[in-house]
């Protein structure tokens, strides 16, 4: 049992630890937005650069050129005439007179729109660039002229005030890390952290509450725009055009949030807006796009003008549903907290630069659900939002598709389920593409690169590994462990961080990190959540004891299921078992090899004794002190492999003793518990948490309130039937896959746009476009090729930049890919979007890797099945399509994406299938050489097939030539190398070539 203190110790400050809040809870005044000297200077030098454009350009003209144009009517014998210097620099004269014209349209259209108060600012014809630029002159000039010089603050310059204020408090809990904390000085900590989180709360609902108070007069409107000829409104677009910041999206979705629209629907999500949603603004918005009732009325129609005042209405409900005035007054974290001697995990202190990165993502920030249910864009925010989980998820679901296409292999040729895995509908679909956007492959990987560099590094020194409570993974990419006890200076180039206690890892040092051959040293470690833009992974086979999670039961499902889902499939372990007991029965298809289901506690209490007693008899014998003693060593993955234990049903009194017992030396054997409880009451607990129905994790006496990561039910299912419809060994009763997209092989299907996909790429039948967008219309064009199913917006993106991408970024590549497309001759566009949102490619458009599958398809279950002449002369047109790997010769540092394909792994399989089919059609003619020549084509693109050296040895054989076949399988010797021949290689070559062993020794 862990110790308890008392209150009254020495250090303790009242109200500190008995008192529900802090004693001032006054906010602080917040400061007045003046204009800048910056902001004149800018304004200033917009002014210089209008005048140099608008004037200086057209009198220099006229000054030192004059007149460009001839001074009659152009002739035969003008228009024969040299021409000279003068004439090019009449000519580029005219040029620049067009330039300067379409220009000064730009600033009037601009100006007027700044002015007039009510509107987008028209688009002037093919003044993109220009009209951007004549946008940020006009909107810097205006800027000390508005009526904006004493901005009412927002939520974002609040949060900037009190972040500073709430650093030292985190930073000054940090430093006492070392040694441990009183009880007393850690609720202190927490409840100064309360206290400055309800001042903010409280100055947010003041600042969002005086836009409802204040008078019709003072209120600022803005009507969501629609995508005509431009892409779709953000709100993250709309807070830069009129607050100057798009960070401060998050006070127009607080002043909105769940305020009926006049279509009925509500905001939910500052990602999801649409055209004609009203938007009450901050009081310091800005701009001509701004509606300010009632004095600009008449400015717009009487309907829009009615859909205002109604949705202005709705305003003075929202004061008691605004986020920060909920939740404050939690301060002891839940019933469950108590005062005791026990570890204290710290956020690192922010390195410069942390905090202002944005994460991978990049500006698409999205306020999360409560929950994790819902999600930005339709996809579930629970996976998007785990960026570790959703990695892991997404490397296991490849390796299984993987497996399933090795294992069809071994069937009969032509028709074997396997080549195509069935394309994922409904919720499933969207977990995938969730997976796809919330990945961070680079994260797990530098992670484990860095964890075992750590371990090889002490190992070089003879030095133990020291235990770790916590790691820490900042938005700017940094590694922070956090170390139970001091343990030195680390090895570089790891460093000391804010104290003794954490060793810090900056992610530029990671990434000169090399793949080392040891053991994995804290396969243990878990996401929980997120904290000041910071991930927290708890070691849960470093705790002296039980961890215990209370909260409603639906809410704790969320947690186990995400914790067990992320250690079965996560990156930086070994080899684990995870036993879950009172849950996730049906999560074992994630690893069966990892995870294990027992029936109730009994059962785990039998088992855990048992492997209790088992490992410590290893430890003595082995002379190790613990687990992580052991892992410096030589890597003895099986030996040290941890036991992690998720306990979802609440344990009685006495089998909560029993498993106390077993628990108080687990950390030294590399055994975990995790263990629910309803009342947050649990004997033996060292560490006790709490998940709330709002999704936050609560740890009071460790000084965590994070954002809970969680894995709901409904997307618990969504990523089992992934798994479940992947699985090589599931025999059903489902007919036999057919390709994604079939394509008409006749003469009239003749494609209007074809790409070649299957070797070197090339596209026929568009103009290459011009600059450097042309490698990234060619990558996104591939992805979509690849996925004749659709492919989400948020998947393109998140494909072609891996690091994060804005909305209208991604939205104009669309565009530009749209247009480069163009449309059939009915008008019907080539790239359009179908009913959930993704992007599809019309029948139009094909790759030869869709009639690859199609010739295929038609000659072993098509045409071909009943007519051997229709046979051979698919498979011989499938076979010249060959020639190569997919996308060959492509750029370096593109197409990163196909990592997550099983593409790589199907075209080789496809390919081999085809020469095996084309090989046995020639061979029932006894055609042995034309049988080889197919072969040979195919081992091309798939050298590592098995069956296709077989089948070529069988049709060597057939030719008679045993001096042929004694060179081949010198040959295959030879490619085979140390490893040897495979058995059946082996069992093939003494049926057909018994000699074959004395020939290939004497040629060696």
């Amino acid at each position: 049992m862990a110790r308890r203190t008392t209150s009254n110790s020495p250090g303790s400050s009242p109200g500190s630890a008995g008192s529900p809040g802090p004693r001032n809870r006054t906010p602080q005044p917040l400061p007045r937005r003046r204009r800048t000297v910056g902001d004149f200077v800018k304004a200033f030098l917009a002014f210089v650069a209008l005048l140099v454009l608008l004037v200086g350009v057209p009198g220099a003209l006229a000054v030192q050129i004059g007149w460009p144009l001839p001074s009659g009517a152009p002739t035969t014998e003008w228009l024969q005439q040299e021409i000279t210097v003068d004439t090019f620099i009449n000519v580029l004269t005219v040029v620049v007179w067009l330039a300067w014209a379409q220009f000064t349209a730009c600033v009037l259209v601009e100006m007027k729109a700044a002015l007039s108060g009510v509107g987008l600012p028209n688009r002037v014809p093919g003044a993109g660039p220009s009209q951007l630029l004549a946008r940020q002159l006009v909107a810097a000039l205006l800027l000390v002229g508005a009526a904006a010089a004493s901005f009412t603050p927002g939520l974002s310059q609040l949060g900037q005030q009190l972040e500073g204020n709430q650093r030292p408090a985190v930073a000054a809990a940090a430093q006492q890390t070392p040694g441990g904390l009183l009880a007393q000085q850690q609720a202190q900590t927490a409840a100064s952290a309360a206290a400055l989180a309800e001042q903010a709360a409280e100055a947010a609902a003041h600042a969002e509450g005086g836009g409802a108070h204040a008078s019709e007069d003072a209120t600022k409107f803005y009507r969501i725009q629609p995508p005509e000829g431009r892409h779709h409104d953000s709100l993250w677009e709309v807070a830069e055009r009129h607050l100057g910041d798009g960070r401060r999206y998050k006070e127009i979705y607080q002043l909105n949030k769940d305020r009926a629209q006049p279509d009925g629907s509500k905001l939910s999500e500052a990602s999801l807006i649409r055209p004609g949603w009203i938007m009450e603004m901050p009081g310091d918005a800005r701009g001509g796009e701004l509606v300010e009732m009632p004095d600009e009325a008449p400015k717009v129609s009487p309907d829009v003008q009615r859909q205002i005042s109604d949705y202005a209405r709705t305003g003075g409900a929202q004061e008691q549903g605004r986020p920060g005035q909920q939740g404050a007054g939690r301060q002891d974290g839940g019933s469950g907290a108590r005062d005791r001697d026990t570890a204290h995990i710290s956020l690192p202190e922010q390195r410069p630069g942390q905090g202002h990165e944005q994460g991978r993502q990049g500006g698409q920030e999205h306020a999360a659900p409560a929950a994790g249910e819902g999600g930005g864009f339709g996809l579930p925010q629970a996976l998007l939002g785990a960026p570790l989980l959703a990695a892991g998820l997404l490397g296991a679901l490849g390796r299984r598709r993987r497996q399933a296409l090795w294992q069809s292999a071994l069937g009969a040729v032509g028709g074997r389920r396997g080549m195509e895995p069935p394309t994922p509908t409904g919720a499933a679909a969207d977990a995938q593409d969730a997976l796809l956007v919330g990945a961070d492959p680079e994260g797990v990987r530098l992670l484990d690169r860095s964890l075992r560099g750590l371990a090889a590094s002490l190992a070089g020194e003879s030095r133990p590994l020291p235990t770790v409570y916590a790691a820490w993974m900042g938005g700017n990419g940094d590694l922070h462990l956090q170390l139970a006890q001091p343990a030195g200076r680390p090895p570089a180039p790891w460093q000391l961080g804010q104290d003794q206690t954490f060793w810090m890892l900056a992610r530029a040092d990671a990434e000169r990190y090399e793949d080392v051959d040891t053991a994995a040293p804290y396969p243990g470690l878990v996401s929980l959540g997120t904290m000041d833009d910071s991930r927290l992974l708890l070691n849960l086979e470093s705790v002296p004891g039980i961890v215990s999670l209370s909260g409603r039961e639906q809410d704790r499902a969320g947690v186990f299921a995400s914790v067990a889902a992320e250690l079965a499939t996560n990156g930086w372990s070994d080899r684990m078992t995870i036993t879950l007991v009172g849950f996730g029965e049906d999560l074992t298809p994630l690893a069966p090899n990892r995870l294990r289901h027992l029936d109730d506690i009994e059962a785990l209490v039998e088992t855990m004794e048992a492997e209790t007693r088992q490992r410590r008899g290893a430890l003595g014998a082995a002379g190790h002190d613990s687990v992580l003693t052991g892992r410096t060593g030589p890597a003895q993955h099986t030996r040290w492999a941890p036991h992690l234990v998720l306990l979802a049903a609440e344990p009685s009194a006495e089998d909560a003793v029993t498993l106390a017992e077993l628990a108080a030396d687990a950390s030294r054997l590399g055994i975990g518990y995790l263990v629910g409880t309803q009342s947050g009451d649990l004997p033996g607990a060292a560490w006790e948490m709490e998940i709330t129905s709002e999704g936050k994790l609560l740890a009071p006496l460790l000084g965590l309130e994070l954002d809970a990561q969680l894995l709901p039910v409904s997307q618990q299912r969504a990523v089992v039937e992934l798994f479940t419809d992947a699985d090589p060994d599931r025999d059903d009763d489902r007919p036999t896959p057919t390709p994604p997209f079939l394509v008409d092989i006749s003469e009239q299907g003749r494609p209007a746009v074809y790409a070649r996909l299957v070797g070197p790429y090339e596209i026929i039948g568009l103009d290459t476009p011009d600059g450097e967008r042309s490698p990234l219309l060619h990558e996104a064009l591939a992805l979509l090729l690849l996925h004749r199913e659709g492919v989400h917006p948020r998947v393109l993106s998140s494909a072609l930049w891996p690091r994060g991408v804005t909305d209208d970024v991604r939205d104009a590549l669309v565009e530009r890919l749209r247009a480069w497309l163009g449309a059939d001759p009915d008008g019907t566009p080539r790239l359009a979007a179908d009913a959930t949102g993704r992007l599809k490619l019309a029948k139009s458009v094909v790759s030869d890797l869709d009639v690859l599958r199609s010739l295929y398809h038609e000659a072993t279950q098509g045409r071909g099945a009943g007519s051997r002449a229709v046979r051979g002369r698919l498979l011989t047109d499938a076979l010249v399509l060959v020639r190569g790997p997919l996308l060959a010769e492509r750029p370096e540092g593109r197409y990163g994406w196909l990592t997550h394909e099983i593409i790589d792994a199907q075209l080789p399989l496809l390919v081999a299938d085809i020469g095996l089919a084309l090989s046995a059609f020639h061979l029932e003619k006894d055609r042995a050489e034309k049988a080889i020549e197919a072969l040979d084509a195919a081992l091309g693109s798939a050298p590592a097939d098995e069956r296709l050296w077989h089948e070529l040895l069988r049709a060597t054989h057939a030719t008679g030539d045993s001096d042929r076949l004694k060179r081949l399988a010198a040959d295959l010797v030879a490619r085979s190398g140390a490893r040897g021949l495979p058995p059946r290689t082996e069992a093939l070559l003494d049926e057909l070539l018994p000699t074959w062993r004395s020939g290939v020794a004497a040629a060696g």
